[in-house]
């Protein structure tokens, strides 16, 4: 039998050890992740850990995009990681996606500390948020003339190549299921990045797989001519334009009827004024919040922001007049973000603003001036990765006037597909395999289910931003998606 001083001097050792080992793994975190968020401002405690700081891509690096990054709350090693895109072009996805919707840390105030977001998706995913194209917020390039290259393209290929880079950087996740998600015109942004990396990983060598599985996108600009008409449909259908105006619309703007190629008549620029009109005093992403009247006047001189096609109705002329004004229980949170990340303090906990931009940091871009290539519709890019075997899910909070449920309807119905029959005894027919989801019994939305394995998924009572107005039921959403499992058809199911 061991002696007590024996036993006490080896549990000593032992302690010893798995202090240097702890010390060990604290400095190789360190060296291996300088990105590490160590101090960030009004943050409240949390057990897991999050990253933050750019990545440098093409030329000689000119270009560098920022990111930000949460681990899983538990077991990070065992969950997928999904990357987050907003939209625009040019809406950040931190200033949106992390800070307004989905994140673990919301910007709710301008008081001095952010809130816990008791529904952030990173209780079931490795979260990573990603600002791009260079330009928007603290993304930036080098050379100016960048910025006036930027479109559809170059968006999907930096951020492939951010991805790459992003990897050797992060390896520990390489191996981990990768799952894409965003809203609005991340409509085009995601898709196209997951064809990238589709057509990317054919060729690619074990060192630059990424292992995609699917992507989920919201209130997504698919289809320019079925969006456009949607647009126009529930502005009508929701008492927002009278059946005047609507009807003018219909004959005059030839985009709106099924020989789409019809050229736009004399009364087809008054109309649409007038239909942007309608808007102006209500927030067209939520059209039943308040507006934030603080910042309205400013908000309504802005360029359009979070929003889709850059070619409404093909009149560019018209385009600045729909304007962005911050939505949200909070309708002034886009002030309090804009705030926040344009504090000193903030952006060194960051590791961010490191080159000194010139600009402020604003939610939605005020550098990006020219987007040089949008295609009218994504549909064919669904279709093939429908056929490539990924998952692939389109969500719609059904009280946002500007990429409305309609549109989204519309544009799916361009794709003819399957739907599901539930053939389950006992259960009434679904018509068209159109049923109701629930959560904590009571109903979440209405869903369909493609035979070729797409969903379309509705969100009762949500705008543009699903997370904002739905946090709890848009989380179980995700969930669900990621684990590839039908929403509960049950009111007693639970989800």
């Amino acid at each position: 039998m061991a002696s007590p001083i024996i036993s006490l001097r080896l549990a000593f050792l032992v302690i010893l050890l798995a202090a240097a080992h702890a010390r060990n793994t604290l400095q190789k975190e360190s060296s291996q992740d300088p990105d590490l968020v160590t101090a960030l401002p009004g943050q409240p405690p949390v057990k897991f850990r999050h990253y933050a700081g750019y990545i440098g891509i093409g030329d000689r690096q000119a270009k560098a995009l920022f990111y930000w990054f949460f681990e899983a709350e538990h077991r990070p090693s065992e969950k997928p990681l999904v990357l987050w895109l907003n939209g625009g072009p040019g809406c950040s996805s931190v200033a949106y996606g992390a800070a307004q919707e989905l994140g673990p840390f919301l910007v709710r105030s301008n008081g001095p500390n952010i809130t816990l977001n008791p529904f952030a998706w990173n209780k079931v995913a490795n979260l990573l948020f990603l600002e791009a194209p260079v330009g928007v917020g603290f993304s930036y390039t080098n050379r100016s003339s960048d910025l006036r290259k930027l479109g559809d393209r170059v968006t999907a290929e930096d951020s492939y190549s951010f991805l790459l880079s992003w990897f050797r950087r992060f390896p520990r996740f390489k191996s981990h299921d990768f799952y894409i998600a965003g809203e609005s015109y991340a409509g085009h942004y995601v898709p196209q990045l997951a064809e990238r990396i589709y057509e990317g990983n054919k060729a690619a060598k074990q060192i630059s797989f990424i292992n995609l599985k699917g992507f989920m996108i919201g209130n997504a600009v698919l289809n320019d001519a079925t969006d456009q008409m949607g647009m126009v449909e529930y502005a009508w259908s929701h008492a927002i334009i009278s059946d005047e105006l609507h009807a003018i619309i219909l004959k005059e703007c030839g985009s709106f009827q099924q020989d789409g190629d019809r050229p736009a008549g004399p009364g087809c620029s008054p109309a649409l004024r007038a239909f942007l009109q309608a808007y102006s005093d209500i927030d067209i992403y939520s059209i039943y919040t308040p507006v934030c009247l603080s910042s309205f006047d400013r908000s309504s001189r802005r360029k359009s922001r979070l929003v889709a096609a850059p070619l409404l109705f093909s009149q560019q002329d018209l385009w600045p007049g729909m304007s962005r004004v911050a939505a949200g229980y909070d309708p002034c949170t886009e002030d309090y973000v804009e705030t926040y990340f344009n504090r000193e303090d903030v952006q060194r906990a960051l590791h961010a603003n490191v080159t000194q931009l010139s600009y402020p940091y604003s939610s939605c871009s005020e550098v990006i001036e020219k987007w040089n290539d949008s295609p009218a519709t994504v549909l064919p890019v669904l279709r093939r990765l429908l056929n490539a075997g990924l998952r692939i899910w389109v969500y719609s909070g059904d009280t946002d006037g500007r990429v409305p449920v309609t549109s989204t309807r519309y544009s799916i119905n361009e794709m003819h597909l399957k739907a599901k029959q539930d053939e389950r005894k006992g259960k009434k027919k679904e018509w068209g395999g159109w049923r109701a989801w629930y959560h904590k019994e009571q109903v979440a939305g209405w869903v369909v289910e493609y035979e070729e394995g797409l969903s379309l998924v509705t969100v009762r009572g949500a705008g543009h931003q699903v997370p904002v107005f739905a946090a709890a039921r848009s989380l179980a959403l995700f969930s669900h998606f990621l684990h590839g499992r039908t929403l509960p058809a049950d009111r007693f199911a639970g989800a």
